[in-house]
């Protein structure tokens, strides 16, 4: 039979053994960036993102199809009207980046574009 202390010992591991095994917080959510694309302009025009921490973009279209083109960070995708599109982004390199669109939209197209600026 045993005593009371090896009782309280064994209750002791028991507990110490069973928060050992509690699951670990999950991580937070990437933060989200909503950039809002419309003749001949992206708003935000200039994103600032840190080196290695996760984000979302939440892309939408104000008025008709866009495109969102970044080769340099390897993302495009299609912007349409009254939708959100995510797009997932791990910026794993420092610099500035340019997105622009890539789906003819009228005269001032050709301006149609933004930065990313992904610092250490």
């Amino acid at each position: 039979m045993l005593g009371r202390q090896a009782i309280a010992a064994v209750v002791a591991l028991a507990t110490a053994a069973a928060g050992a095994l509690t699951p670990a917080r999950a991580a937070p959510e990437p933060a989200v960036i909503r950039i809002s694309a419309k003749k001949f302009e992206y708003t935000p025009a200039k994103i600032v993102l840190k080196k290695g921490v996760p984000v979302v973009l939440e892309l939408t279209a104000i008025d008709r199809i866009h495109g969102f083109k970044m080769p340099a960070l390897g993302i495009r995708s299609d912007v349409l009207p009254d939708q959100t599109v995510r797009v997932p982004l791990t910026p794993d390199k420092p610099g500035t980046f340019v997105f622009a669109c890539d789906v003819f939209c009228g005269d001032g197209h050709e301006d149609m574009d933004g930065t990313i600026v992904v610092e250490e």
